[in-house]
């Protein structure tokens, strides 16, 4: 019985230690990751620009508020990586989750609105909301 444990074991030893010099190659090889903060805030950029741009260019009142939605997450990218490379403890997190939150809110709140343009006017196109004014 023993000698049939150790004839089972033996390829799964042999695969152990292919593995671990598989390991070893692999970390000489590769360069150690590095987590800058600009990295971080050039996405954060890019994700309130690309807001910005959506909000200003669209005229489809979902568009709109998937802008709003790429602002906050910019936003909320910007907490955490400061939490994450500053010495504020928890307080970029408790941020961001304020922010969702807020985010849930308002979401909540445009849904309902986009719903009663829809409902008076036939269609969510921003413009034709115009009718208002009178």
């Amino acid at each position: 019985m023993l000698a049939t444990l150790k004839s089972l074991a033996a390829p799964l030893n042999s695969a152990v230690v292919q593995v671990e010099e598989v390991a070893a190659d692999a970390s000489v090889a590769a360069a150690p990751f590095v987590e800058r903060l600009d990295a971080y805030l050039v996405v954060s950029g890019i994700l309130f620009v690309l807001g910005v741009a959506t909000i200003l260019t669209r005229r489809n009142a979902l568009y709109v508020l998937m802008g709003t939605e790429l602002i906050l997450n910019a936003a909320n990218l910007n907490f955490v990586a400061f939490a994450r490379f500053g010495d504020y403890g928890l307080d970029g997190q408790l941020m961001a989750l304020v922010v969702v939150m807020l985010a849930a809110a308002e979401m909540a709140v445009a849904l309902a609105i986009v719903l009663r343009i829809f409902h008076d006017f036939g269609s969510i196109d921003l413009t034709r909301t115009d009718g208002l004014r009178d």
